[in-house]
């Protein structure tokens, strides 16, 4: 019998197209122990497994079930390990703790540490047997995480859960200029008077200096303490830090220009702010949708959003609250975490809320959040008004940029919350301007050329494919900073302007003393 390739050719090729078209291997880690990020960290990674990727995934919380193509590898204990005084509402309220940068970087530095430290992780480290084409980490307010691409040998991608910053463009491009862009650290949107310029040009350079001499430090010796065990064991050498930290491919941001400044960007940071918000909202609960459908006056929600409780607000504002809330027409949906006796008729409790699906009914018609960025991107995408109630960290700058953006109103948090919250949505529900932007600002939001969950598996596989998506690099990592400011450049015209002043001198003396000369002559 004569063989013939036309039978085998077909099956070969289709061989070959299914090892091209093969999912990759991704590590995603996503270690902090917080609802809002958790959100985040599973929209990545259930867009990842979709696409047809096998995905490991570093997190707090994970779940008691097997999905295809995706492992847990648990950070629980990290839980432990977040300074939850630091987000109680009546501390807040008290004055008796301050949420500043100092706070901020040990809390994170502590969590980073025990996470790099944890069982689970160092022995997925320390497995030679373990590979990964990409490792997609999740800024924790320090680079250290950088090594994990280092113990794999392998290209990484930043996931930034804020608006694009100083820090985050730093660590592929340059610092923004302060004297036009926003800081989310601080609450002033642009444009600025000189007096907040000359403090946000202040506040910048501190941090940048505070960052390099002092955190810095830090962080190069958990990093070194860690990893070079880990690459010494494989053989291979660890790169100095301040090289590997400033090695990302690309910065995923949490953000879209709908929900924040217009500002320049790099080539390799790309913008998925709603990536978490799946296509098709799931269903609301039978008995919260006819509470809803049954609305006839409309819905108001009200979350301080998953790390925040209500349950801590002093028992006076609550009760100041509630009999406000009793007063209004409309049906008032509370997220608490605990049960609440003698609640009004209009007022509903839920421990636990299933929020896109409350926003995405046609019948509400106002947020009260605490201004974290994922309720503020959710208003926007369904086209609902919000009252920001700011506590901490990027709040009162969330909550004074939808104020400038006319979406929204920001009530303080103190002991006059309630009648100040009356007011609030006295003036959302009665001024339709506010309703009408945030049609505009949702408009915006949607308009765009791919859902960005697609953006982002788009560019997960491009720098895989392209190993690293090193054409995406800007020049501007290559360039010390003195170059940028073309201070070489001042420092010779300086050296030369002396050099010419003393050549006229010179010349000036020397005629003077020839002058002399001839008058002696």
């Amino acid at each position: 019998m004569k063989f013939s390739y036309k039978f085998i050719l077909p099956y070969i090729c289709l061989i070959l197209f299914g090892i091209q078209c093969g999912g990759y291997k991704i590590l995603a880690v996503f270690p902090i122990p917080a609802g809002s990020h958790e959100i985040l960290g599973n929209g990545v990674v259930n867009h990842l497994l979709k696409a047809g990727h096998e995905v490991t995934y570093i997190t707090p919380f994970p779940k008691n079930k097997t999905i295809p193509n995706l492992r847990y590898i648990s950070v629980v204990d990290n839980i432990g390990h977040l300074n939850v005084t630091l987000i109680n509402l009546k501390l807040l309220m008290s004055r008796n703790i301050q949420m500043d940068q100092d706070n901020i970087f040990d809390m994170m530095m502590n969590l980073t540490k025990n996470t790099l430290k944890n069982k689970n992780v160092l022995y997925l480290l320390n497995d030679p047997n373990e590979k990964f084409d990409l490792v997609l980490t999740q800024w924790t307010f320090n680079e250290e995480s950088s090594g994990i691409a280092a113990a794999f040998n392998c290209p990484y991608i930043w996931f930034f859960p804020y608006e694009p910053s100083y820090i985050s463009l730093a660590l592929i491009d340059e610092v923004t200029n302060p004297s036009y862009t926003a800081n989310i650290e601080m609450r002033d949107i642009p444009p600025f008077t000189f007096w907040q310029r000359l403090q946000l040009l202040k506040f910048q350079t501190w941090k940048i200096w505070n960052n390099y001499f002092y955190h810095r430090h830090i962080e190069k010796e958990v990093f070194d303490y860690t990893f070079k065990p880990i690459l010494r064991r494989k053989n291979r050498t660890l790169p100095h830090y301040e090289e590997l930290r400033l090695n990302a491919s690309l910065i995923f941001g949490n953000y879209h220009v709908s929900m924040g400044q217009a500002i320049r960007l790099p080539q390799n940071y790309i913008p998925i702010g709603g990536q978490h918000i799946d296509e098709v909202v799931p269903t609301l609960p039978k008995d919260l949708k006819k509470i809803m459908d049954e609305a006839t006056n409309g819905v108001i929600y009200f979350s301080m959003g998953s790390n925040l409780k209500c349950k801590d607000l002093p028992d006076s504002i609550k009760q100041a609250l509630l009999k406000m809330f009793s007063r209004l027409n409309q049906t008032i949906i509370w997220k608490f975490e605990e049960p609440i006796p003698n609640i009004p008729k209009n007022v509903h409790i839920l421990q636990w809320a299933p929020q896109l699906s409350i926003l995405a009914h046609p019948n509400c018609i106002l947020l009260i959040s605490h201004g974290g960025l994922l309720s503020m991107n959710e208003a926007i995408h369904f086209g609902v008004p919000l009252i920001s109630i700011p506590v901490f960290y990027d709040h009162l700058y969330n909550a004074d940029k939808s104020v400038s953006k006319g979406i929204g109103v920001k009530v303080d948090l103190t002991d006059n919350l309630a009648d100040d919250l009356k007011v609030a949505i006295h003036e959302i529900l009665n001024n339709p301007i506010y309703r009408e932007r945030m049609k505009e600002t949702s408009f915006i939001y949607h308009h765009r050329l791919a859902p960005p969950g697609k953006v982002l598996v788009h560019w997960v596989e491009h720098v895989i494919a392209t190993r690293g998506a090193v054409h995406l690099r800007s020049p501007a990592l290559l360039v010390p900073w003195y170059q940028k400011m073309y201070l070489d450049l001042a420092l010779l015209l300086c050296l030369g302007l002396v050099l010419i002043l003393w050549i006229l001198r010179k010349l000036y003396c020397f005629n003077l003393q020839y002058k002399v000369k001839s008058k002696q002559l």
